[in-house]
């Protein structure tokens, strides 16, 4: 699972690593320049083409701030910091964002079989990946964990929004699902606004909404998983579409000549190992695509695939450790990393 909705550090946010990185080409000059705010623990810019004002950039902003201050788990008058907090206690009424948000993730749970579970909040504190906490716990501190780790501990009620967490020390972490939302949220405002062309960028979460000038496909590239930041395995080809990529390289820390990362299974307690180095989603929705590329990680290609091919309109990009790459059909990958090759 990915870790929470807010940056644990001020080195987070300045260093973090695109999954993503867009190409704009001929004539994508945007009338007012992108705007670029530091919100949800990440990097988050949006470019609005022939019809960007200040006035709909800060109707975007403001949206994903409310998003932020609803399902942030370090702020402690957040709704999902409420739910926490009262966990074994008693239910918590939230605010209608957050219990859909947190409706969708249990969907998500369910459908992948717990490879996504929004209870991951205790393991992602209990590893501090990207904090300066992190570390490798005992196999102790792992083993008395995990029974908090329980996606079906978790009891809504729609008619009162409330959210109640079954046991004591069970925690919600929404970090690999509220971006998504967010997204999804701003590329809302935009279409209201009667703005035909625009990128949502929300710290690599991409959203693409209509077509180039030339009336040509958006380029939208896929980082190099073994290079720095703006290196690219290929791009992809989409317009009115979402990617979401999760990777190895996003946050991790080495120990001992071993790396972890901050995807977990929660099965297990440790770093998702599956023969991955990362997973990018491409679908209509970005809070599905962004919990999806959690659980199909988790889940590694075989069910991963299984899981994907059984979602219309949903397709996928899976790069292994062994340098091969393989795709769902109809997803318009092209490859120019040639140290990479497709899978036979």
């Amino acid at each position: 699972m990915k870790t929470s909705v807010n940056s644990r550090s001020t080195f987070h946010i300045f260093f973090i690593v695109f999954a993503i990185i867009i190409f704009f080409f001929n004539s994508c000059v945007p009338v007012n320049p992108s705007k670029t705010e530091i919100a949800l623990g990440t990097v988050c810019s949006v470019s609005l083409f022939d019809q960007g004002n200040e006035s709909v950039y800060d109707n975007i902003f403001s949206r994903i701030r409310e998003i932020e201050n609803l399902m942030s788990v370090n702020i402690p008058a957040s709704d999902v910091s409420r739910i926490n907090a009262a966990a074994g206690i008693e239910p918590v009424a939230v605010h209608e964002d957050t219990f859909k948000v947190i409706e969708r993730a249990v969907f998500f749970a369910e459908l992948s079989g717990g490879a996504f579970d929004p209870t991951v909040g205790p393991l992602v504190s209990l590893w501090g990946i990207g904090t300066e906490n992190q570390r490798v716990p005992s196999q102790k501190e792992i083993e008395q964990t995990l029974p908090l780790i329980n996606w079906r501990g978790i009891k809504l009620d729609a008619n009162t929004n409330s959210v109640f967490l079954k046991d004591k020390g069970m925690a919600l972490d929404l970090g690999a699902i509220a971006k998504g939302y967010a997204a999804d949220e701003a590329a809302k405002i935009i279409k209201r606004a009667g703005i035909k062309r625009a990128i949502i960028d929300l710290g690599g979460n991409i959203f693409v909404l209509g077509e180039k000038a030339d009336k040509s496909l958006w380029k939208v590239g896929i980082q190099n998983p073994d290079k720095n930041r703006g290196e690219l395995i290929g791009y992809l080809q989409i317009t009115e579409k979402t990617v979401v990529t999760s990777g190895v390289y996003e946050r991790f820390f080495e120990e001992n000549g071993n790396r972890y990362h901050h995807i977990f299974n929660p099965s297990y307690g440790y770093p998702a190992e599956s023969g991955l180095l990362s997973v990018t989603l491409i679908t209509g929705v970005s809070m599905d695509a962004d919990a999806l590329s959690t659980a199909v990680f988790v889940l590694g290609y075989d069910k991963g695939m299984e899981l994907i091919n059984s979602l219309p309109e949903t397709k996928v990009i899976f790069v292994f450790e062994d340098r091969t790459i393989t795709t769902s059909s109809g997803a318009d990958f092209t490859l120019t990393d040639k140290t990479y090759s497709f899978l036979q």
